[in-house]
């Protein structure tokens, strides 16, 4: 089954800004909880997010169990939105629009994301149980760096 997970947050800052520090995969790891030992591999000399671009990461997301994942950049739309995919990880759907709009307090930031676990009734039983929570709390994680960060 599709699950969906939806947040905004209003940020007090320019598209520029915004734009900037959400498209660098360098900036992951600041807003994921330390928990999860989340460690980007791909090494960028030029940090712009392009479309068909290819993201490894290491990643802990349950009781410490490290993976690997694999992100490409589907769909860039400059300073407005971008589109990442898991191609490899531990979902069996990962489809994560990130949409930013400029209003007249700064910008105004989007997040949906399109998942599906694995294994079929044991996914399920698995989401209801652990990953829907632990999706909450590393959304919750990032809106509290995020507010430090932005909304001082």
């Amino acid at each position: 089954m599709i699950h969906q997970l939806y947040r905004e947050q209003q940020l007090n800052c320019d598209i520029q800004t915004a734009w900037k520090f959400f498209s660098s995969a360098n900036n992951l790891s600041e807003i994921t909880p330390k928990d999860m030992k989340f460690i980007v591999l791909t090494k960028f000399e030029n940090d712009e997010i392009y479309e068909g671009m290819i993201i490894d990461y290491f990643v802990s997301p349950l009781f410490g169990i490290k993976m690997k994942w694999q992100t490409e950049i589907l769909k860039v739309d400059f300073q407005k939105s971008f589109i990442d995919f898991q191609k490899k990880g531990p979902y069996k759907l990962w489809h994560h629009h990130h949409e930013f709009i400029e209003n007249e307090n700064g910008v105004l930031m989007k997040d949906t994301v399109d998942y599906e676990l694995p294994l079929g009734f044991l996914g399920e039983i698995a989401h209801t149980i652990l990953v829907k929570k632990k999706l909450e709390d590393i959304f919750n994680y990032r809106y509290k760096i995020l507010e430090e960060r932005f909304n001082r």
